[in-house]
């Protein structure tokens, strides 16, 4: 198939959660050369942010051949996790945050990441709530998926709540806890030169250091206060 070839494609999306966390739903629109179909689906327990992913992963994963597409959504975390790069970066980084632990809905991201590969794709956020008509209906489709009677299980957010605490961020506080990356006893680090930003009234005396994966985790039992002059001033 030739660049010419390929068909171009308008994807509009929605979804959400009653409450947040609760019962959830999306609602896609796939439009080619003025013809559009509508797809809708309902989750018995999950979240907004995994129903506006879910939203822009089913509509992607129902395109069965390359295709340039437009997604227009109103979720700047679906939006900007990937117009701002965020998500190939949490890819990169196997998918463990700077502090350690897991990114929430990482196993959605992935699976946004690998059919966003099939395609040519580009995002858009639009205001929701403003009148936008495709936006509107996917509003509306949405709230049947959250309303109807025949729900499926959302089993990413159940393993999420199974293993909850890999996702919290935990804090690192003294020399031999663990790090989160790599299990590995931290060790207490302490800089060469002091380190002081501009208007900054405070710095970090040590740090705890990660052997292994050279992860630093800042403490606040190191952090010391500077007067005027920049003369520690509390420890």
């Amino acid at each position: 198939m030739s660049w010419y070839d390929i068909p171009e494609i308008d994807l509009f999306s929605d979804g959400g959660a009653e409450p947040n966390p609760g019962k959830g739903g999306f609602g896609v629109i796939l439009r080619y050369k003025g013809r559009q179909k509508e797809f809708s689906e309902g989750y018995e327990l999950t979240t907004n942010n995994r129903m506006e992913l879910m939203a822009v992963i089913f509509g992607l994963e129902k395109i069965k051949t390359k295709a340039k597409v437009t997604v227009y959504s109103d979720s700047k975390y679906v939006v900007d996790g990937i117009e701002q790069g965020w998500a190939v970066g949490w890819e990169r980084d196997n998918w463990i945050k700077k502090k350690g632990n897991l990114v929430f809905n990482k196993d959605l991201w992935q699976r946004l990441l690998d059919v966003i590969d099939k395609h040519e794709v580009t995002f858009n956020w639009v205001k929701g709530h403003d009148g936008h008509i495709e936006n509107e209906r996917c509003d509306y489709l949405a709230n049947n998926g959250i309303n109807s009677e025949h729900k499926i299980k959302d089993e990413g957010y159940l393993e999420y709540l199974e293993n909850i605490e890999y996702y919290q961020e935990q804090k690192i506080e003294k020399e031999g806890d663990v790090c989160r990356k790599c299990d590995v006893p931290v060790v207490i680090k302490r800089p060469k030169k002091r380190k002081v930003k501009q208007n900054q009234n405070y710095y970090y005396e040590y740090y705890l250091f990660c052997p292994i994966c050279k992860t630093m985790y800042m403490v606040e039992d190191a952090k010391r206060t500077l007067d005027q002059q920049g003369n520690t001033l509390f420890e």
